[in-house]
């Protein structure tokens, strides 16, 4: 089987049920306001989005790994680093909006999860850039791959 179809299935697979455990495993929170009717078919795709994406980071979780490996040309902290970050990247979504939801206007919980959420997806974000200028860098020119930090160091 290809591996974009295996990729597919287990989207779907982790995906669907994401998409229908959301509000029973986190219920919206009563003091949030209903939603007016034209809102609701966007909270919905938000929803399918953030559900799909979460099955994509457990595809990327399964199968990723050997190709962030490749990517990271030997660099076992660079790869890990990317490859936990993409995969958060993916999977985040679902648990940080279901958590909003379920929190409501607490704002001590409201801190708890954006920063619990936020700060690793922008580092995330970083490490993810890091890892392109990686590869951009050795595909110009070989001798230049690795991410440059204060005084050149890998």
């Amino acid at each position: 089987m290809k591996t974009w179809m295996k990729v597919l299935i287990v989207t779907l697979i982790f995906g669907i049920p994401a998409l229908l455990l959301g509000p029973v495993i986190w219920p919206v929170s009563p003091d949030l306001p209903a939603p007016d009717p034209a809102q609701i078919p966007y909270f919905i795709l938000l929803s399918v989005f953030d559900s799909l994406f979460f099955g994509l980071g457990i595809a990327f979780v399964l199968f990723g790994w050997s190709l962030v490996r490749r990517m990271a040309n030997g660099s076992r902290l660079l790869g890990w680093a990317l490859y936990f970050s993409i995969s958060f990247l993916l999977v985040s979504w679902w648990p940080h909006i279901n958590l909003h939801n379920a929190t409501g206007f607490d704002l001590q919980g409201l801190l708890y999860i954006d920063y619990s959420f936020h700060i690793p997806l922008m580092v995330s974000g970083a490490i993810v850039a890091c890892g392109f200028v990686n590869l951009f860098r050795r595909a110009s020119d070989p001798s230049q791959a690795g991410c440059q930090v204060a005084g050149g160091a890998r």
